[in-house]
């Protein structure tokens, strides 16, 4: 029997929690997922609508096993109230990115048609240079990238992903879910929450 059989295909797996808005939580979290040896693909934080509140969207590779422990461990951290999970849901994520790129005079215009292509934004001008701005998934993110890379990189910085669920479609009465995962009857994102937790005061998952 082989190790997928075993454990399951090693898949992206999309996390946001719900923590306390309290110095300490960022690295709490960060040396939980470093001292269980779990690889993190990106970590973002950032405030949410309710002030007392941060959402925290993690990315992590691996099989379902290892987001049920993910899951649990999080849990476990007295700052962290919810821990939703996309897995089976059609959900919207974005990544933003900021490049600088080599832009001689010969070339600029082709950089400027080239993020035009892409939606990019420029937002900083040099005389040999261009900074760019663009966001959307990591896919595009590195098409653009790897079309830059001729030109020369001169710099880049990326936030990390940031994911949120669609919105119910209603069809006729009754809400549906835009996309559930095939013959496992989940309907929407996965949610744990602490039983001392009224979900109906949290911010929407």
């Amino acid at each position: 029997m082989s190790n997928e059989e075993t454990s399951g295909p090693i898949l992206k797996h999309v996390i946001a929690a719900l923590v306390a808005n309290e110095p300490g939580v960022l690295s709490n979290v960060a040396g939980m997922f470093a001292a269980r040896g779990f690889n993190i693909d990106s970590l973002v934080v950032g405030r949410t609508e309710n002030p007392e509140l941060s959402r925290m969207t993690i990315v992590v590779s691996g099989t379902m096993d290892t987001l049920d422990q993910v899951r649990k461990q999080l849990l476990r951290l007295v700052q962290v109230v919810k821990v939703v999970d996309y897995v089976g849901t059609d959900y919207v994520e974005r990544d933003l990115m900021l490049v600088r790129v080599s832009a001689e005079p010969g070339k600029r215009r082709e950089v400027i048609e080239l993020s035009d292509m892409f939606r990019a934004r420029i937002v900083d001008v040099g005389r040999e240079e261009l900074m760019i701005e663009l966001s959307g998934k990591e896919e595009k993110l590195e098409a653009f990238v790897d079309l830059l890379q001729p030109y020369g990189i001169i710099e880049l910085a990326r936030t990390g992903l940031i994911a949120m669920p669609r919105s119910e479609k209603v069809e006729g009465k009754t809400p549906v879910r835009r996309a559930t995962t095939a013959g496992a009857g989940i309907s929407g994102p996965s949610t744990t929450a602490k039983s001392d937790v009224d979900l109906k005061d949290l911010p929407p998952g």
